[in-house]
């Protein structure tokens, strides 16, 4: 074996760690994988990752232990948030590690054409993965949006106008559960219309998805006394499913996470604030008072 600085070394034993690690995530989840084609198309890939394992270690000398907490945490999250996610999150995190193939390159030119064609062909497997969850996203984006902006500025108007926590409760559940079950039927409606076959999964995730932010959101008025406090907690879990969600997305649809984000917070926001001006215009001049 040709003589390798420690530097380089260092960063073809990290890299090992990396596809030894990705090689057994591969190979777990395709072992109960129940659709044959993501289990033949997982095998293919926990395949891949083991041969670039061996690649490396050709060059290193040396055999490494993969990584078991960071392989449970991947398995938990392909469980809950889906293959397609979690397995884009593992992708993105080997090609962050990966830069540094470009270094390594100089000295081993041969490894570095080979990992680019390996990684290309990766990527292409995972765009075939089929998940439903992802094909209903545009329904769960409906719900999550106007749940958030409606409800967050009602909560906002209300907590001016009302000034009591339980009372503020009780008019964002009904304001909440009301516009979820009109925004299921309006999306089932709408998917009948254009004659799609899952109208009623669409509408059923639109409203699970209203109903799951309008309980996120009255919460704090029905654990804390204070409304301004209350609001200002809505007002930051709002931000923080916001930040959640398209996260999600920007991951597992390779969207720009940081357009979607401020742009959904903005109009949140600046919904909650003119709501709240509202609320006070119809206190102050209305008299209106719980």
């Amino acid at each position: 074996m040709r003589e390798i600085s420690k530097e380089i070394l260092a960063e073809i034993t990290a890299d090992q760690k990396n596809e030894i690690d990705a090689s057994i995530i591969y190979r777990k989840i395709a072992d109960r994988a129940k659709e044959p084609a993501n289990k033949k198309i997982l095998s293919k890939i926990a395949a891949d990752e083991k041969k670039h394992y061996e690649i490396l270690k050709t060059y290193s000398g040396m055999d490494v232990k993969p990584r078991r907490f960071k392989i449970f945490i991947y398995l938990i999250s392909a469980r809950i948030l889906g293959l397609t996610f979690s397995f884009k999150m593992l992708e993105n995190e080997e090609a962050d590690a990966h830069a540094g193939y470009t270094r390594i390159a100089e000295h081993l030119p041969e490894l570095k054409s080979i990992m680019d064609d390996e990684e290309r062909h990766e990527r292409e497997l995972i765009e075939m993965l089929n998940e439903k969850r992802l094909d209903y996203m545009g329904s769960i984006v409906l719900g999550l949006n106007d749940a958030l902006v409606e409800l967050t500025g009602a909560l906002a108007g209300y907590t001016f106008a009302i000034q009591d926590s339980r009372n503020i409760a009780m008019l964002g559940l009904i304001t909440g559960i009301s516009a979820s079950l009109s925004m299921g039927a309006s999306e089932y409606l709408s998917k009948k219309q254009d004659k799609e076959d899952r109208a009623f999964s669409s509408s059923l995730y639109t409203g699970i998805a209203y109903i799951i932010t309008v309980m996120l959101l009255v919460l704090p008025f029905l654990l804390f006394a204070n409304p301004f406090i209350n609001l200002g907690i809505t007002v930051l879990i709002a931000m923080l499913i916001i930040f959640f969600f398209n996260f999600y997305i920007s991951v597992a649809k390779d969207l720009s996470f940081r357009q979607r984000f401020f742009e959904m917070a903005g109009i949140s926001v600046g919904v909650a604030i003119i709501s709240f001006l509202i609320g006070w215009v119809v206190r102050t001049f209305l008299g209106f008072e719980l």
